[in-house]
């Protein structure tokens, strides 16, 4: 049966050399659950013909908290905040982001959006206490709302819709903070046959109830690499001093 299973699986195209594509493994790990990540924000740039996907998370009542590459400041392009995203069945609304975005610098995967109105009924999350920083095996949780399948070859998926519900997935460090020359200071993690997605960068990665990084990218071969996350204890100072 196991070899028939297999040689269907040759006959369709679909490689057996991993289980992911075996499997269809869930990269985004699980539904979130109804009272966690209340703060998560959909980010959306359309030009008209097209249209980029990331997340967010409102850390202050004006302020949106993600990385640079959801941020599109060619002529013609709109950016667009979607708050209340999760719970799916809260009523959802959005705000046109009119202000330039707060970058720390043009080497650093981290910026912050600023409203039009502040949003003062969405509980707001803590921020790390950088006292403890994290260490190699620790636990985290990432969300987003990319794919939740990786293609037959494991490449990540572009155009996938949009889950019903908020994905949650827990992933252990396997690198502390270093500093890149072109992203600035990152931390990686990653669990088996788990991985982040497009659609997902930006969102909030979670130790102890505290964001601790921000989605930022992983290699373009889904769970075949670590995730790449911004270490927000190094811009803690940055952040906490903006209003």
């Amino acid at each position: 049966m196991a070899l028939l299973k297999v040689l269907l699986l040759l006959g369709l195209g679909v490689s057996v050399n991993s289980g992911v594509s075996l499997q269809k493994r869930i990269i985004g790990g699980q539904n979130c659950h109804v009272s966690e990540r209340l703060y998560h924000v959909r980010l959306e740039s359309s030009n008209g013909t097209h249209m980029t996907r990331c997340g967010g998370s409102l850390i202050k009542p004006q302020l949106v908290l993600t990385v640079s590459r959801c941020w599109k400041s060619e002529p013609g392009w709109t950016n667009t905040a979607f708050l209340k995203v999760h719970p799916r069945t809260v009523i959802q609304y959005n705000q046109v982001i009119q202000d330039p975005p707060v970058i720390y610098g043009q080497q650093h995967d981290i910026i912050l959006l600023k409203l039009r109105t502040p949003v003062t009924d969405v509980p707001l999350p803590r921020l790390p206490d950088c006292r403890h920083r994290l260490q190699v095996g620790y636990a985290i949780q990432l969300a987003g709302e990319g794919a939740t399948t990786a293609s037959p070859n494991n490449q990540r998926l572009i155009a996938a819709p949009i889950p019903l519900h908020l994905q949650c997935v827990d992933m252990r460090v396997v690198q502390v903070s270093v500093s890149l020359p072109s992203t600035g200071h990152i931390f990686r993690a990653s669990a088996p046959n788990k991985d982040v997605c497009y659609g997902d960068t930006g969102g909030a990665a979670v130790h102890n109830d505290m964001i601790y990084g921000v989605i930022s990218f992983g290699g373009p071969d889904a769970c075949q690499s670590p995730a790449a996350i911004v270490d927000v204890c190094e811009y803690l100072w940055w952040i906490t001093a903006l209003k």
